[in-house]
């Protein structure tokens, strides 16, 4: 669980993703697309999830992106090069389903770029003609944007404030794609505003659609319940039954409000523990 190599990949006044690749070996053997770890900085810490963005079998190294929001992140983001995480585990959660589609879109919003990554590549590998749609606020929070590139026979740019690519949002060029051809797959990871839209837009052209959740989670292993969301009427747990489902099922507005539950915790003990 050594720390090999850290970059950090954006960094602006109030946001940083950092790109960690640690050593792993028995994780590196089985780590497939869409899976996540969950890793503890320190001991009194907390345990979070994290997508694998990729996986060295030779090294036995895993590599995980995150950005520096709450209290463990920015922990984790003091860490450096032969430093040790506390503990990981994983591969958590179901792989994707990874077959010949035909076209498929992938959209990607913020840090979510990080995690279609892995599963674009897998994609394209597969035989699959893949249009990459990256989003972010401004041009200095983009990332992995050549790594997008290099998977994809087309790769769209578009931010809020029109620093990069097309001004406006991901699903502005999701629904004029889905008007012009048809797809047989549209992936999406972000934010859950974006993952809503996403889900809001392919419903009018009837295309199967799939998310990757980002909701709380404890335990990880199906134990805690904190991760539950309703998927189709039923109750689902991110950990074990995800983290992909299908989009036009989520109950969107649960799923904002569990994860807004412990905000102002978060914030106050953030605070403290970072004076």
């Amino acid at each position: 669980m050594k720390v090999i190599s850290k970059k950090i990949l954006s960094s602006t006044k109030d946001s940083k993703v950092t790109l960690l690749e640690v050593l792993s070996p028995e994780i590196s053997q089985k780590a497939l697309p869409g899976q996540f770890v969950v890793l503890m900085v320190a001991k009194e810490g907390e345990r979070i999830p994290l997508t694998v963005v990729s996986s060295d079998k030779q090294k036995g190294s895993i590599t995980i992106i995150f950005q520096e929001i709450g209290l463990t992140t920015r922990l984790l983001g003091r860490l450096n090069t032969g430093d040790y995480l506390y503990s990981i585990v994983g591969p958590l959660g179901h792989a994707t389903e990874v077959k010949n589609y035909g076209k498929v879109i992938l959209v990607g919003g913020g840090v979510g770029i990080a995690e279609i990554y892995p599963v674009a590549r897998a994609l394209k590998e597969a035989g699959n003609q893949i249009t990459s749609i990256l989003g972010a606020r401004n041009k200095g929070l983009l990332i992995l944007e050549e790594e997008l590139k290099g998977v994809s026979d087309e790769c769209l740019i578009v931010t809020d404030d029109g620093s990069s690519g097309r001004k406006g949002f991901t699903t502005d060029i999701l629904g004029e794609l889905l008007k012009k051809d048809k797809y047989a797959l549209v992936y999406a990871v972000g934010p859950i505003p974006m993952m809503q839209k996403v889900a809001q837009v392919t419903a009018d052209f009837s295309v199967k659609t799939t998310v990757s959740l980002n909701a709380l989670m404890v335990d990880a292993t199906g134990m805690c319940g904190c991760c539950r969301v309703s998927v189709g009427g039923q109750t689902k747990f991110s950990c074990v039954d995800g983290p992909e489902f299908e989009a036009n099922l989520v109950d969107w507005n649960e799923l904002i409000k569990r994860n807004r539950i412990y905000s102002e915790q978060e914030k106050h003990i953030c605070q403290l523990r970072l004076k």
